[in-house]
């Protein structure tokens, strides 16, 4: 009875050894070598921002190619407005000040890169800092928790990025020719309206119209008033526009340039602009006081100032947002061309004024 419980212990002994000399073999040894720490990192877009879509499908393919499984990267589309604003909080969060936050945003721990240069000449070495020291998890931030729900795996194979790379690039450069052609249209209104103003000066102001041409003044304006309720409703309710084929209207919207004063919607702005020049048309057509005599160039003061304010914005859009919106290229149409439809009546209250010097 011992001996054979002596012989079992044997067995036993031998038994240990044996998993003893396995576990500190080489292949052993290459197994747990295998379980290499794991950067986590985070990556905020829009769609229709020319520099997400860059860092989408050129700087990260080779990146996440060569840390293969030991980056793990989540691409988060900002939609709403909601999205933006919690970006912005997370920036804050992070010590950044508003106006440093812009897409594309990649967050490693606590580490914040911002746009295309900064993540393609410092990420590799981020991560290799990170996987040198353990690995890194997403930072522990209240904020960043719900935005990372959001998130889809990012690899270079997947599907979903040649469709971002596809959408971003066809619609938008239709859209950035034709804000530049409007740009362009609008730049030669203005130097229009100097030289009919200066010939005013001169006591050669425009006929006035009263066929069609100036019915068009209200009709625009109805047709401006109806784009800009519409924008004003997407602004204040979060929900996604409709853009068609020309175009990120939604780029557009959920930029910080959409408000005025960070609280005021443009849109807004541009709906009580078109609802003073209807009245203003009206009370001119239907009143002979003297509010009625400067009602036109009122008209054209507003007019003239929307055209200019609808430059910048256009500005806006081909320079710092990189995304155009047809509801916005379409008012600045309307109130440019509106702008122009009040030409004789500031040049007869110009050239009059003049005589009466």
């Amino acid at each position: 009875m011992f001996a054979k419980s002596e012989s079992d212990m044997r067995k036993i002994l031998l038994l240990l050894a044996l998993l003893l000399l396995v576990a500190g073999s080489p292949a052993s040894a290459r197994a747990a070598s295998d379980q290499e720490p794991v950067v986590h990192a985070a990556l905020f877009w829009i769609s229709g921002c020319p520099n997400c879509s860059q860092v989408l499908t050129n700087t990260l393919p080779p990146i996440k190619d060569k840390y293969s499984s030991r980056l793990s990267l989540l691409a988060i589309e900002l939609v709403t407005t909601k999205d933006i604003d919690a970006l912005y909080a997370l920036g804050t969060s992070l010590g950044l000040a508003k106006e440093q936050v812009a897409v594309p945003f990649l967050l490693i721990d606590r580490t914040a890169l911002i746009g295309v240069d900064e993540i393609h000449n410092r990420l590799s070495a981020l991560i290799d800092q990170y996987i040198s020291s353990g690995g890194v998890g997403y930072a522990d931030l209240p904020i960043l928790a719900d935005m990372l729900t959001k998130g889809i795996a990012y690899t270079s194979s997947e599907p979903y990025l040649q469709l971002v790379a596809s959408t971003t690039t066809g619609p938008q450069a239709i859209g950035i020719i034709l804000a530049w052609a409007i740009m362009g249209m609008m730049g030669i209104a203005l130097i229009l309206a100097i030289l009919v103003i200066l010939r005013a000066f001169q006591g050669k102001p425009l006929r006035e119209h009263k066929g069609w041409l100036d019915i068009a003044i209200p009709v625009l304006s109805l047709i401006g008033l109806g784009a800009s309720i519409y924008l004003t409703y997407v602004e204040v309710t979060h929900t996604r526009a409709l853009c068609g084929p020309v175009g990120d209207c939604n780029a557009v919207q959920t930029s910080p340039y959409a408000k005025l004063f960070g609280f005021f919607p443009v849109g807004l702005l541009g709906a009580i602009g078109y609802v003073a020049i209807l009245a203003a048309w009206f009370w001119r057509r239907l009143r002979t006081d003297g509010l009625a005599r400067i009602a036109g160039p009122a008209m054209y003061g507003m007019a003239l100032f929307g055209t200019l304010f609808s430059i910048y914005l256009t500005y806006l859009e081909l320079f710092v947002i990189h995304a155009v919106c047809i509801w916005c290229l379409s008012s600045a149409v309307i109130i440019t061309a509106l702008m122009l439809l009040n030409l004789p009546p500031i040049t007869q209250w110009l050239a009059i004024s003049d005589e009466e010097e």
